[in-house]
């Protein structure tokens, strides 16, 4: 099988060839942690994670680094009043740790609920200052950076004047870029309106601020990755990753810097997520037309008709290619529910099927794992994929029915493959077990409130909730140890 994936800087699929052969290096621009993580985030962040999954199953050794940027994110390079986290610190009243801390935690928690396998390096922008501070030095030395009042900029013009081609990866010309610069407050301190700011002189307000060569200040934006992609990867390695938004400025960025620093492209491959719609429109909080991840799930919101379990919705995301625009809407998630459930029922029906050796299996199963590869290695297309799985669907429930026939040995590879593409790479979880997990938590509670009821001596809601619960077939114990229950 040949892995071939879509190369974002050459705007082809391209036969997959790591720097060293069975390993694969991986960087991910992670979150920017000043608010809570978006629905858009987490389709990103999911398809990175289903590539991270496709990229283990095919027997790779995978070092997957994924940053979190807890510092020097401006929304342009000329007031550093922009900053996003000195904006957020003024709106909570709190220290800019404080936010970092609030929502790197959210965030963790919503991957987690959505059953993303964590990053083998995490590492934080303010945890690498040091290296930053290094790097632009020495693009400085190089000739490709300058000090202009306390801030350090990438000199882009100088980068092109040595035949280096700043706008490769997006596709743009840097004749067009200088041309069509708006005015910035702070521009007057750069050589050209497209030099970008490596190092930012903190003004006396600014809360985050580090000693550097030219005086207090804090990193510009994309420099960072540059710095950590670099320690944990080399300067050179294999797939770079991020949402389609970051192509421009931050990845163009990103190459430039490494070019500079290193003389050779940082990455080999350059993979963009698209972005996610909701009703057919793009999500804004402006519009009104916006979803927390946690309303989705828990149904707390005006657009859809009830709460939709974290796998369901996973599911629903996998269904569509990673560069492919992903609209959701009420009746996606409905039909993505019943086709889950229908697939989890394959499952479970899989594991009461008998075997007949006496007869030749009615499928051939050799072709259709053929096919669900192809559609692996065919950049990661899982909606083919995720087809491919309900041919094997389709199948399960007539051997169900006795329409058609296995043997012992297509039983259990057909077990193995299904289970292997369903858990291990779509990365979908049991409901039906999470629902245990979550039982044995409700009745614990109720548990609680029932000897609550009998210390205060209330013991008609004590009977209550006792006898309400063996009505639903939910037995309570007592003992000398507490009170259990069994499920009668």
């Amino acid at each position: 099988m040949q892995l071939k994936l879509y190369n974002s800087l050459t705007a082809e699929k391209e036969i997959f060839k790591p720097i060293l052969e069975g390993n694969v290096g991986m960087y991910v621009c992670g979150p920017t942690v000043y608010s809570n993580v978006h629905l858009g985030n987490v389709r990103t962040f999911l398809s990175f994670d289903f590539i991270y999954r496709t990229l283990i199953h095919l027997g790779y050794k995978v070092r997957y680094v994924r940053n979190i940027t807890d510092a020097g994110h401006l929304t342009d390079d000329g007031n550093v009043e922009n900053d996003r986290f000195v904006k957020q610190t003024r709106l909570e009243k709190l220290e800019p740790m404080e936010i970092v801390q609030k929502y790197t935690v959210d965030f963790h928690k919503v991957l987690e609920m959505f059953n993303l396998l964590p990053p083998n390096i995490e590492p934080t922008a303010t945890g690498h200052i040091v290296e930053q501070i290094e790097l632009t030095q020495k693009l400085i030395e190089r000739g490709f950076a300058y000090e202009s009042n306390g801030s350090v900029y990438f000199d882009v013009l100088e980068y092109n004047r040595r035949g280096l081609n700043y706008g490769e990866l997006s596709k743009r010309n840097i004749e067009e870029l200088f041309a069509n610069t708006r005015d910035l407050d702070g521009q007057g301190e750069k050589k050209n309106p497209q030099d970008f700011a490596l190092w930012k002189k903190a003004s006396p307000a600014h809360i985050m601020r580090w000693n550097s060569p030219w005086g207090e200040g804090f990193p510009g934006w994309h420099l960072e990755c540059t710095a950590m992609s670099t320690k944990y990867l080399g300067e050179k390695f294999d797939i770079h990753g991020g949402g389609m938004d970051l192509k421009f400025p931050h990845h163009e960025c990103e190459i430039a810097q490494g070019k500079a620093c290193n003389d050779t492209a940082p990455v080999n491959y350059w993979m963009h997520a698209n972005m996610l719609t909701m009703n057919s429109q793009r999500m804004s909080k402006s519009t009104g037309n916006y979803i927390l991840p946690m309303q989705l799930v828990t149904g707390e919101n005006d657009f859809f008709e009830k709460p939709f379990h974290p796998t369901i919705v996973r599911f629903c995301f996998l269904q569509a290619h990673y560069r492919s625009v992903l609209d959701i809407s009420n009746d996606a998630m409905i039909a993505s529910e019943k086709g889950f459930i229908r697939l989890m029922e394959a499952i479970k029906v899989l594991n009461s099927i008998t075997p007949d050796n006496e007869k030749q299996s009615g499928f051939d199963l050799k072709e259709w794992k053929n096919k669900a590869y192809d559609a692996l290695t065919d950049d990661f297309n899982s909606p083919v994929l995720i087809a491919h799985l309900f041919e094997a669907v389709k199948y399960i429930f007539a051997l169900n029915d006795e329409k058609e026939t296995i043997s012992a040995e297509d039983l259990e590879d057909l077990k193995s493959t299904l289970n292997g593409f369903v858990f291990d790479v779509l990365g979908l979880q049991n409901i039906e077990e999470n629902n245990n997990e979550k039982l044995d938590q409700t009745l614990k509670v109720l548990i609680e409130l029932r000897n609550q009821a009998r210390k205060s001596k209330n013991f008609d809601l004590s009977d209550q909730i006792r006898d309400k619960l063996l009505a639903e077939g939910i037995e309570l114990k007592d003992g000398r140890d507490g009170t259990s229950y069994v499920l009668n």
